[in-house]
């Protein structure tokens, strides 16, 4: 497999040359982000059989079931698929005394208990190398940075296009370094986790800006992500330097995703123009609508548990209140561009998308 975006050259009606097509067989340099808890097998089928880079993420999963879903994939769609693992620190489970405390109140409105606790986000492990092993996506991505050397190199040697990603130009150099093939500049913008790990908070850096930044210093591709919406944003991005872009936030509404229907009011509410960064609901800043927790409890609480385990208590909290049809303790991922958000097929979207764009870059 190539593993370089060639050049970035104009093709005369269509996308750039330097599009990720040849690197890892797709039709169109758009990648669906992997969006854990909202994306799934038919969203990922959708967009892989419309000719962008589908994506199943695997932070909150188990090897099972991805190896299911990557089968269930394989037979409806014959397009490459992006795997994409979470790779941050797991701490000691903190005391979260402080933190129950502070949501008590609601456990007597909601009357409901502690429950037993979701499962735990765990980073990339031997368990999940042998799942890449045995199924062999073409891409794998991460999260939060890069999994230790040893088992990096046996994702490598699977032959899959590694990315990583970055919210600095230090963790692009990091990155790089480390001999990813590919780099995400997450901007501020972005909806859900920012994937910062060389500092404990994020450097807020604005997604053209990191485009500019990672583009001229990195030998890698750079993919743009953070609050691109349309076909006007993707070609912006790629004239500055990317070589492809990632979206979440764009197929967030389309009847594939996972999302509940609270969520789904929420993205079509006038709420959904204000998206802020919040700790409350995992323990890590992460961008999405507020809602009642966060309205209640401020954006950035230090009573959160740090990540992953502030979501624990907030569990039964939100299981109560989406059965009400409510969304006050759900996590409502969404970048800034949330209001220009469609209600339509994810096949429909690519191909919006893809029209619009090289509209955009004949001009």
């Amino acid at each position: 497999m190539n593993r370089a975006f060639t050049s970035t050259s104009r093709v005369s009606g269509g996308w750039p040359a330097g599009t990720p097509a040849k690197a890892v067989g797709v039709r169109h340099p758009i990648l669906l982000a992997p969006m854990a808890g909202a994306g799934g097998v038919d969203l990922a089928t959708a967009v892989g059989r419309a000719g962008g880079l589908a994506a199943l993420p695997c932070g909150m999963s188990t090897p099972e079931r991805i190896e299911s879903e990557v089968a269930q994939f394989r037979s409806a769609a014959d397009a490459p698929i992006n795997l994409n693992f979470f790779c941050h620190a797991l701490p000691e489970a903190p005391d979260d005394g402080a933190w129950r405390a502070l949501l008590a109140p609601y456990y007597a409105e909601l009357e409901v208990g502690p429950g037993d606790p979701p499962p735990l986000r765990r980073p990339f492990s031997a368990e999940w190398a042998e799942l890449v092993e045995r199924v062999r996506p073409e891409v794998v991505s991460f999260h939060f940075g890069l999994p230790a050397p040893d088992l990096l190199e046996r994702v490598r040697a699977t032959g899959a296009f590694v990315i990583g990603n970055a919210t600095s130009l230090a963790e692009g150099r990091w990155l790089a370094e480390r001999g990813v093939d590919a780099v995400i500049a997450q901007g501020w913008e972005a909806g859900g986790h920012s994937g910062y790990f060389l500092t404990d908070a994020p450097e807020q850096v604005g997604l053209f800006a990191l485009v500019r930044l990672l583009s001229e210093a990195l030998p890698v591709p750079v993919i743009a992500a953070g609050g691109i919406m349309d076909g006007r944003g993707i070609a912006a991005a790629l004239t500055l330097g990317a070589s492809a872009v990632q979206l979440g936030t764009a197929f967030l509404a389309s009847p594939e995703g996972l999302i509940a229907p609270p969520y789904r009011a929420a993205l079509a509410s006038a709420r959904a123009e204000h998206t802020m960064m919040t700790n409350l609901v995992s323990g890590r800043a992460a961008r999405g609508i507020p809602n009642r927790l966060t309205t209640d409890l401020g954006a950035m609480n230090p009573a959160a548990p740090p990540y992953p385990y502030a979501s624990a208590a907030l569990a039964p909290l939100r299981k109560a209140a989406e059965a009400a049809g409510r969304d006050d303790f759900t996590p409502l991922w969404a970048g800034q561009g949330a209001p220009l958000a469609r209600a339509e097929a994810a096949t429909e979207t690519v191909e919006r998308l893809v029209r619009d764009a090289l509209k955009e870059l004949s001009r």
